[in-house]
């Protein structure tokens, strides 16, 4: 069994009871989680009893968490989010607890090296109805900032890669559509970004779109062969989708280079390259 503990650009990786210390240009990652269900629930309903264990990522993943819910019927994203560590904030309890929607995202931040832990950075990111979570990062942050129309440039408020790849996606789908948009944003960040993973879920009250792209050689030296993989599980409730790390079994795995495009009224899903 290996843990790992700490922040940052220093922590200890514990394996069978040995303790090595980690430090230097390790891409630090987040996790992310989100659903869309038939009828108003929250993240501990629809995720289950180990759910828990998800939030425990957090003492990793410790930079900061946000949620934000949509409803199929809403025209608004509601958001709540900290610049701390999820599994001993209070306020992370009570905004789960509040959480109760058709659709949602949750983020677990550890933060790239470099970027400041606050609560501008840290996810989600909303835009009216649209809502956008990232795991992975972008270099450099600013290799986006030619391709976001000023519409959406002047919102940003943050440090990050991320909330950039989110006013990019905002771009391409104000002038392309959704489904399409988001596949344009992925080819432009591919075409003029270096990138470990840009894994992200963005969703509006009538779309869920999850996007599974990254290089699986530049995942952090502990994790393990499936770190930026993402899985997902539907189901009579609704559709859940998730990070690695925490127990998954029977879901289905979301194949790198694809996308997973759910229809928040049919509740159909569909898989397309990118």
């Amino acid at each position: 069994m290996s843990l790992l503990v700490g922040r940052e650009d220093f922590c200890f990786l514990v394996v069978s009871g040995q303790v090595t210390a980690l430090q230097g240009t390790m891409p630090l990652m987040c996790r992310l989680m989100g659903f869309v269900s038939n009828e108003k629930t929250t993240f501990p309903e629809i995720a289950g009893s180990h759910f828990s264990d998800f939030v425990a990522l957090s003492s990793i993943h410790c930079d900061g968490w946000g949620v934000a819910t949509i409803d199929h019927d809403d025209e608004k994203a509601h958001l709540v989010r900290a610049a701390e560590m999820a599994h001993t904030s209070s306020q992370f309890d009570s905004a789960i607890a509040a959480a109760k929607a058709d659709g949602g995202l949750l983020h677990l931040r550890w933060a790239t090296k470099g970027l400041p832990v606050s609560e501008n950075n840290s996810h989600p990111f909303v835009y009216e109805d649209f809502t956008f979570i990232h795991n992975g990062a972008i270099y450099p942050p600013s290799a986006l900032d030619g391709f976001i129309d000023p519409a959406f440039s002047w919102l940003i408020t943050g440090d990050t890669d991320s909330e950039r790849y989110f006013y990019l996606m905002m771009t391409m789908i104000k002038r392309h559509g959704f489904v399409e948009g988001v596949k344009r944003a992925v080819e432009t960040v591919e075409e003029h970004g270096d990138y470990s993973s840009i894994n992200a879920m963005i969703m509006n009250e009538n779309i869920f779109i999850v996007v599974s792209e990254f290089d699986p050689a530049r995942k952090p030296d502990f994790g393990l062969e499936d770190y930026y993989e993402l899985n997902y599980r539907k189901d009579k409730d609704g559709v859940l989708v998730a990070s690695t790390g925490w127990p998954q079994d029977g879901w289905a795995p979301l194949p790198n280079h694809h996308m997973l495009v759910v229809d928040r009224k049919t509740f159909t899903t569909q898989l397309f390259p990118l």
